[in-house]
């Protein structure tokens, strides 16, 4: 597995991964959770993500993408960001279906949580969901050290 920054010429790849990844997410999870709330919410989510995904790469702002490549293909990535010099944030962490569970995800957020404190971040945040969808990344940033902080975003339909 190669561990490398992103270039642009990358973006078109890393949005369809990031499309093919969370797919199921929008089109099977949310949806039987709260459908007016995820329609209003999530309805373009595809194209949402084709407009998210570029914009997490503008290093003259601190915005970076660090991606995996294996065996010809795109494996995964970490979107991450710096603020204030001492904060750091993993925005999306997307990994292949295909490449789950043989350490990529790992090894990415290893790779740019380093990166981080080598540039003098003290502290890294990453969100992420509390449904089922999300609990093998729970599950892997807990193992990486990270705690849970106790928010609650509500929502409803009117």
């Amino acid at each position: 597995m190669l561990i490398r920054d992103c270039t642009p010429a990358d973006l078109p790849a890393l949005t369809d991964l990031t499309i093919e990844v969370f797919r199921p997410l929008f089109t099977e999870s949310l949806p039987t959770a709260r459908p007016a709330v995820t329609a209003h919410d999530h309805g373009r989510w595809e194209d949402d993500y084709r407009a998210e995904v570029p914009a997490l790469l503008a290093p003259a702002e601190d915005r970076f993408i660090t991606l995996a490549e294996g065996d010809g293909l795109l494996l995964g990535y970490v979107g991450w960001t710096v603020t204030g010099g001492t904060s750091g944030r993993l925005e999306m962490v997307a990994v292949r279906p295909g490449a789950r569970r043989r350490g990529v995800g790992r090894a990415l957020c290893t790779s740019v949580v380093d990166r981080l404190r080598a540039r003098g971040v003290r502290v890294v945040h990453i969100g992420t969901g509390g449904d089922a969808f999300h609990a093998s990344a729970r599950a892997l940033y807990e193992s990486l050290g990270f705690v849970g902080y106790p928010t609650v975003d509500y929502a409803r339909a009117l």
